[in-house]
């Protein structure tokens, strides 16, 4: 009976078996050339290629993944890297040579909530100045100066009360911005208002040296003036260099 493979082929014979030889390595070539031979090369070059595939898959898959492209850009070209620390610049400093910002002293007088000497930024008005020594008291007439008129280093800021006349000399300095005259108030005369042209000295205190005066009689030195309730050490050197008995 005889059989025949699903390809139709009859099957091969198995390969004989190489005869028993002295030489055990010309035996096993024998074998190999008849194993060889009843496989066929077809197959062998098939199952080596099979191999190999299988060998190159292995290794694909197994493989180190490729680095980044931008791990093989040059450093200076990246764009995206954080920057390089730099060492600060050295700078030189030189000595400061730049005055104080300049600023003036002005006397403000008269119906204001803090008549005194203030220190105003320079190229201050007469606005600012009446600002700065509290504003107008009750019953002033700032709008009897020039508010914008420019002050000038020691100039006298004299705000009066509504109908009173401005003095000569404050009026001009509100509107020329020209200096006070210069001597001091006699306390033994002067009136209230007068002395109330003093800084530090307002309404009540010019009130109080005129009562004091005419109650003690006529002040003996400028000194005195330390008795009159509301004149303390501190008052009485702002003034000292602006009266006289």
């Amino acid at each position: 009976m005889s059989f025949e493979t699903p390809s139709g082929e009859p099957p091969r014979a198995e390969p004989e078996r190489p005869r028993a030889s002295g030489d055990p390595l010309a035996a096993l070539v024998a074998r190999l050339r008849a194993w060889a031979g009843w496989v066929g090369a077809g197959r062998i070059v098939a199952g080596a290629l099979f191999v190999v595939a299988v060998v190159a898959g292995g290794w694909w898959l197994l493989r180190a993944p490729p680095p980044p492209t931008e791990a093989g850009l040059p450093f200076a070209a990246s764009s995206t890297g954080p920057p390089r620390a730099e060492a600060p610049p050295t700078e030189s400093v030189a000595p400061s040579t730049a005055a104080q910002p300049a600023v003036i002293v002005v006397h403000v007088a008269g119906a204001v909530a803090e008549p005194g000497v203030y220190e105003l930024p320079a190229g201050s008005r007469v606005g600012a100045a009446i600002e700065t020594a509290g504003g107008p008291a009750r019953r002033a007439d700032p709008g009897a100066l020039n508010l914008a008129a420019p002050l000038a280093d020691g100039e006298r800021v004299y705000v009066p009360k509504v109908g009173e006349t401005v003095p000569l000399d404050a009026a001009a300095n509100a509107s020329e911005g020209s200096a006070a005259p210069a001597g001091p108030i006699d306390v033994n005369r002067a009136t209230a208002e007068q002395l109330d042209t003093l800084p530090g000295i307002g309404p009540t205190t010019a009130a109080a040296i005129v009562d004091h005066r005419e109650q003690n009689g006529p002040f003996a030195s400028v000194d005195e003036l330390e008795a009159v309730r509301g004149i303390g050490p501190a008052k009485l050197d702002a003034i000292r260099d602006l009266v006289a008995v």
